[in-house]
């Protein structure tokens, strides 16, 4: 049978559009209203704007779910293909329901991978706020358009990964990256992030002058009838550089909890909006977390062996529920341990 997507893009596009305007009108919100001067983003405020966007993400999966329990007893395709299957009747409407619970949990399990994977993006703008001396004030403004960018970016990762999901050998390639990256991780050891050797930093300062200090929170000003990008502007074009190669894990790895467009497009969007909001809250206690990349590692493998092995093992798709708890158990834990066992460069309190 033909591949059918509960949301196709042909029926469902006005569902994309509304949601792609609710993303503007809130950074519209956000930064020409709550963010509209400068300051330092405070940890209460974090606090706040991180609960305001998980707590949209979780209304959106609520909705979602009603509507889909809604819309699929009486979406035709759908029966029709469950009819293929021999299910009919009050059997199909309950079948149906089943596809709407799961899709509402593949939506909360992509979410979480997402935000997960996200924290890895916080270690390393740290070191490019440090390597830049980006004022507090300005760093919001920063990562306010460095998540503008991600959007665009990760909207095109997704449609490339929709346009090839379905075909088998980029299904193993991709499982196959994803297991290889979280082993990886088991064995890379801690590198110091050096901006300076980034190719794009290197041809932006050869193609234009660079001020030798900030303009304000301004990314170009004209000097004497010449274009000069500031500090402010180099550090961007690296946080943008950043999440794009952040997205070869993380698009990949949602493409193994559901192949949906809908959903890996909502989830991966609502986690990139989140991720300035939670910068700030857990910059000042990063460093506590020295084993969540050793669980960020394992979530890795975990949705690559899903790709290329449980699912099918499961008869075409793992338990999403288990995976949802499979996740969140090893987030948990390697948090906990963090938090327990000391740095391997920290010495031992006196006894």
């Amino acid at each position: 049978m033909q591949n059918l997507y509960l949301f196709p893009l042909a029926d469902y596009w006005w569902l994309y559009g509304v949601f792609g305007l609710l993303v503007m009108g809130v950074l519209a919100l956000d930064l020409g209203v709550f963010h509209r001067k400068a300051h330092a983003v405070s940890v209460k405020e974090a606090a706040v704007w991180t609960g305001v966007w998980v707590s949209l993400a979780l209304l959106f999966c609520l909705g979602f779910w009603q509507y889909a329990h809604h819309k699929f007893p009486v979406y035709a395709p759908l029966l029709e293909a469950l009819a293929e299957k021999g299910v009919v009747g009050e059997a199909a409407v309950a079948e149906a329901a089943r596809f709407a619970d799961r899709a509402a949990l593949e939506f909360l399990t992509g979410y979480v991978v997402e935000q997960a994977l996200s924290v890895d993006n916080i270690f390393v703008f740290i070191v490019i706020f440090n390597f830049f001396g980006i004022p507090a004030q300005y760093q919001h403004r920063v990562l306010f358009y460095g998540i503008l960018g991600a959007v665009i970016f990760r909207i095109g990762f997704i449609a490339l990964g929709v346009a090839l999901i379905h075909l088998h050998v980029v299904v193993w390639l991709l499982g196959a990256f994803l297991v290889f990256t979280g082993v990886k991780v088991f064995f890379s050891e801690d590198k110091e992030l050096e901006p300076e050797k980034n190719p794009l930093i290197r041809a932006l300062k050869g193609w234009f002058p660079v001020t030798p200090s900030f303009e304000g929170q301004r990314f170009v000003v004209r000097k004497h009838g010449i274009l000069h990008i500031t500090p402010l502007f180099v550090c961007l074009a690296c946080v943008e550089v950043t999440d794009i190669v952040f997205a070869v894990d993380s698009v990949p790895a949602i493409f193994a909890i559901t192949k949906e467009p809908l959903i890996v497009f909502t989830s991966n969007i609502f986690a990139i909006l989140g991720l300035r909001s939670m910068f700030f809250l857990l910059a000042g206690v990063m460093h506590k977390f020295h084993l969540l990349k050793y669980g960020l590692g394992l979530i890795l493998v975990f949705v690559g062996l899903k790709m290329v092995w449980l699912d099918h093992a499961f008869g075409g798709k793992f338990p999403i529920g288990v995976s949802l708890g499979i996740i969140g158990g090893v987030l948990a834990l390697s948090v906990v341990a963090s938090l327990i066992i000391p740095p391997k460069d920290e010495p031992e309190p006196a006894g």
